[in-house]
This record gives structure tokens, sequence and C-alpha cells, in this order.
């Protein structure tokens, strides 16, 4: 989904292996209006160039929901502040050594202030954005069959990610009963969450990707914090992380759900 890619080691690891939509009567609904960006936002010049295959019909407008990258970082960069992404690149890398597939698989997942769910990068996508990260294909000799592989994990790991929230966020089903979409995400490997340093004092590995997901609760704002941690592939559904998904300890309502399904699990 135009989310944030794993870090290279992370990348290594997975190349080894070969919704309903809310009632109309949603806030979400109510607020929405759809705004195209302007002329000289870079996705209107992309879009003449790309050359995707069949997908969803909405996909070559999936970034039309957010302002221009250039105008909301004023111009001192490209990243869309919702994912943390460049804008959509479909084209191949100069020294790219195989064409790379173009069309996006759409998401479960609903997409903030749209009628739309979030569509996943293509593996050509994938594959700029790790380049742009310092990734150098090189050292990992990847294949076609593993850029197809490594999108599948990505996708199921971020399908994963949503259905562990979605647990959580049963417990507000009164309060918001059009069900919770995703506002914005980003990517922060390099930051290990307090709960992932104290499970590594105590022995266990650290996590070999975060990443906060910033859900709209029917107008209210809650962060949860996801930790990525290796396990074993799953040939059939390209499971491959072990998630450690919870809300932040940022307001009182967050403590108080931990605390309620800690003690839930400890009575069990």
């Amino acid at each position: 989904m135009g989310g944030s890619t794993s870090s290279p080691a992370a990348v290594k690891a997975e190349a080894q292996f070969g919704s309903s939509l809310p009632p109309q009567g949603c806030p979400m609904h109510q607020a929405h209006q759809e705004s195209s960006p302007p002329p000289e936002c870079p996705m209107h010049q992309a879009a003449s160039q790309s050359t995707a295959a069949a997908g969803p019909v909405h996909q070559e407008r999936a970034y039309d929901f957010v302002e221009c990258p250039m105008k909301a970082a004023e111009g001192t960069s490209d990243i869309d502040p919702t994912n943390m992404m460049p804008p959509p690149n479909q084209q191949p890398a100069s020294d790219q050594p195989f064409p790379l597939p173009v069309n996006r698989e759409e998401s479960k997942i609903p997409r903030h202030g749209t009628d739309k769910n979030w569509v996943y990068p293509s593996e050509q996508m994938f594959w700029n954005a790790m380049l742009r990260k310092g990734w150098h294909w090189k050292n990992d000799s990847l294949s076609q069959g593993d850029m197809t592989n490594i999108i599948k994990i990505h996708n199921r790991n971020n399908e994963q990610a949503w259905e562990e929230i979605l647990k959580w966020e049963a417990l507000h089903a009164r309060e918001c009963p059009c069900g919770p979409s995703l506002k914005r995400f980003g990517g922060k490997a390099k930051e290990f969450s307090p709960r992932a340093r104290i499970r590594h004092w105590m022995g266990y590995e650290l996590p070999f990707d975060r990443h906060d997901w910033i859900v709209d609760r029917c107008g209210k704002e809650v962060r949860y914090v996801i930790d990525y941690y290796e396990g074993d592939i799953d040939q059939n559904t390209y499971q491959f992380s072990v998630l450690d998904v919870r809300p932040a300890f940022d307001s009182f309502g967050a403590v108080w759900d931990r605390v309620k399904v800690a003690w839930w699990r400890w009575t069990s």
C-alpha cells in the first residue's frame, strides 16, 4: 500500500522465499470532498507514463486524495505525509536487471476521507522505493520471482496488521458504528518502541521493523504501534511476520484499553 518498505535486511530475508465499506451515514462520508491535486503536481505528469495492467479501477487516482506532496511539504520534499512515500514511480530504474509489473492490488483497509480502500504499491514502485532508501539490488541478487514474493509478504503483513487493529477497535464499536479507517502511517524501523527494548533486555530479539498507524475512529485520532518480528513463512498465505499491535500509550483511553486486554489475557 503506498506503505513504507522494510529495512534492506528484512527485504533480504523475505527474498529467500519463493471489507466492506462503512455505511453512508458515517461521518467520514459526510466530510468527504474529493479534489484533484494542482496541475503542477508530479502525479499528473506521471499519469501519462503509466501502462499498468488491470487492477482496481481507482488505482490510478490512489494519490488524488491527498495534497500534492510538493505543496504539502512546502517545496522541501516530495514525500506524501499520509504514508511517508514519494509520488508513485512506475518507471524502471536505469540499472534494473529485469522488468517488473506495475499493476497494484487493492487492500481491505478503508482510506480515511474517501469511500475507497488503500492501494498497495506495484513491484516496480516497491523496487524504486527501496532504491530511494539506499538499497543496492546487487548485494541481494534478487530475481523477478523474489520481488513477487516480497510484494505478497508485504501486502499480507499490512492486512494482518489491520486485522489486529480491528480487534482493538471492537472495544469501541458503540461509539463508532461506522468502523475505523486508516488516516496515515509511517515506518520507524530505527526507533524501537519501549516495549521492544524491554523485551530485548529480557533476551528476546528486536523487531526488524516498526510502523505507527494513525486510525480515525469516527473523528477521533488513535495511534497504533506495530512491531514486526521475523517468523516462519506460510507458503499458502504468505504470512511471514509475527506482529505486536497495540494502541500507543498517549491517551487515557489507550492505557485503559491495554489494561483491560491485559487483564482478560491474564485471567483467560
